[in-house]
């Protein structure tokens, strides 16, 4: 038993060491002088991001979209005033009614509004209705959206 026990700490010990936790991971919204930085934003409620979207526009701060941006955080990559980090990823997939594979009514049509050029195409063309992430990176994003940007701030 005790052997068992010191090889489980042994084992917790090396990936704590080799891979960092997702919690020293920035996450969320963080707001620091000039800008506002949306880090590894896992979505959510779409109508909270559609209110969080308009409360960031609002803000006259650059909106730099950093880390992995999913879900509901799509719709802020189109802001006015956002860029995305230049190793950003950015995942889409169907709207979900939480813990289910209920696509709920007119919820991907929201989305879609917010979207331009060929990522509302690939949304409309069926990342709306996919229960995979379809997971692009920052320069894919803005090769399908020419008028998103990279960020000029982040250095590559």
């Amino acid at each position: 038993m005790k052997t068992a026990r010191r090889l489980a700490l042994i084992v917790i010990a090396a990936l704590t060491a080799t891979s960092p936790a997702l919690s020293q991971q920035p996450q969320g919204i963080q707001r620091a002088g000039q800008f506002i930085d949306v880090w590894n934003h896992r979505g959510g409620n779409v109508l909270q991001m559609v209110q969080t979207r308009q409360e960031l526009e609002s803000s006259g701060r650059t909106v730099r979209i950093r880390g992995y941006c999913r879900s509901a955080c799509t719709i802020l990559t189109t802001m006015p005033n956002a860029c995305l980090g230049p190793h950003a990823r950015i995942g889409f997939h169907a709207p979900r009614i939480p813990n289910t594979q209920i696509i709920p009514p007119y919820v991907d049509q929201i989305m879609g509004n917010y979207y331009r050029g060929g990522v509302r195409d690939r949304w409309f063309g069926g990342w709306n209705r996919s229960m995979e992430m379809q997971v692009i990176s920052a320069r894919d994003y803005v090769r399908l959206d020419p008028q998103a940007r990279i960020c000029d701030s982040i250095r590559p």
